[in-house]
């Protein structure tokens, strides 16, 4: 009599196991190719590898950051020119992550590295809420898809939430249109 050493069951099959089992998501690779894949990619990593040294590397990434840095120096040159030509008023509060500008364009939302930016005509509600306790002033756009985008800004003192209502509500009243 033969018996076997280990489980019996058999290995479960489905999308929760296998993202390629939802026709659509994946395409399936076949082996011998998954196989040939692999083997291009051990050698051209060697031959490159061989072939390249780390310093022309660091120093075109030195000078693609460089040229990334002046370009984002020179958009903000050309953004306080446009703000100094402005006649209306303009809101802007920022901390170390989040920033907020509203003006007679619209409404620019910055968090981290991802920013978004709505025209007047673009807005459908502009919601501002100060906590009871704390030092986190949001401001909520709304837009007239059902969509709301909230950014926080932590302030200084919580003396500056009256002033930035203030100055929010005042660019709300000359550019935004009920």
């Amino acid at each position: 009599m033969e018996q076997r050493i280990g489980s019996s069951s058999q290995p479960l099959e489905g999308a929760g196991f296998d993202p390629a089992f939802i026709p659509g998501i994946t395409a399936p690779v076949p082996a011998d190719r998954q196989d040939t894949e692999a083997e291009d990619a051990v050698e051209t990593e060697e031959t490159t590898s061989a072939r390249d040294t780390e310093a022309p590397a660091a120093k075109a990434e030195d000078g693609a950051e460089a040229a990334q840095d002046k370009a984002e120096a020179e958009g903000e040159d050309e953004q306080v020119g446009d703000e100094g030509e402005q006649d209306g008023p303009v809101f802007e509060a920022a901390d170390r992550r989040a920033r907020i500008v509203a003006d007679r364009e619209g409404v620019r939302l910055r968090l981290d590295e991802e920013s978004c930016e709505f025209r007047w005509d673009e807005i459908g509600a502009v919601e501002t809420e100060v906590p009871r306790f704390g030092k986190r002033f949001t401001v909520t756009v709304h837009t007239p898809d059902r969509r709301w985008y909230p950014i926080e800004i932590e302030a200084p003192a919580r003396t500056r939430f009256k002033e930035w209502e203030e100055q929010l509500d005042a660019v709300l009243d000359a550019y935004f249109e009920d």
